[in-house]
């Protein structure tokens, strides 16, 4: 793709030295350009990338759009690949109701990233103070019958809604505890000090012990 002065001169911004902070101050100069953003994807480099997401207009994301921008980030190695499909999650998928009725779809998706992100999201939906959807019965048992057959990518997701499904929603606690007592996912991790666990009756423990000091 031939790229525009605009985004020639954009990408004379961005270096190994470029942190996070300074790609949020660039699109924040430069709004929404769907046009540049997908001129700076053209690169195929992982900072021009996480740039163009910020400036993406949500409104054009069709699924086909997606399918490619899903494609194009496989080609990514595993953290970057990670970084960018949770970012265009975060950033723009969940930012409208037709992305997110998209994203609402992709539970049974060929694609793994899309896959992650249906689960994800749903994680995403029971942050503190957020009324939890009525739709965790059936996440839960959908949960318990596939954690252990999913690939990597979306069965950490998976096991992420779980503990927020086991952190604010009580009733279900005990089951979700069990689950990580079934399946030991995550039960030898070794975590850095002060980080939180992925094995779910240690991370649902810590959480709930939190909430409760907090209030």
């Amino acid at each position: 793709m031939k790229r525009s002065s605009k985004a020639e001169n954009i990408l004379a911004q961005i270096n190994s030295e470029t942190k996070l902070g300074d790609l949020r101050k660039i699109a924040g100069e430069i709004k929404k350009d769907h046009e540049v953003a997908l001129e700076l994807w053209s690169t195929g480099q992982f900072l021009p990338r996480q740039l163009a997401i910020l400036i993406m207009d949500k409104k054009q994301l069709s699924q086909e759009l997606i399918d490619n921008l899903d494609n194009d980030i496989r080609q990514h190695n595993d953290d970057e690949k990670l970084q960018l499909i949770d970012w265009l999650m975060a950033n723009q998928l969940s930012k409208d109701k037709r992305t997110i009725s998209l994203m609402e779809t992709w539970g049974n998706s060929q694609s793994v990233l899309q896959r992650r992100v249906f689960w994800y999201y749903q994680a995403r939906l029971r942050w503190v103070g957020q009324t939890p959807p009525p739709n965790t019965e059936e996440l839960l048992s959908k949960i318990e019958t596939s954690i252990e057959k999913e690939l990597p990518e979306v069965q950490w997701a998976m096991n992420f809604t779980a503990a927020q499904i086991g952190i604010f929603e009580e009733k279900y606690r005990s089951r979700c505890i069990a689950l990580g007592e079934r399946t030991g996912l995550y039960k030898d991790e070794v975590v850095a000090k002060n980080c939180t666990p992925n094995y779910l009756p240690k991370l649902i423990a810590i959480q709930v012990d939190k909430h409760l000091s907090a209030r």
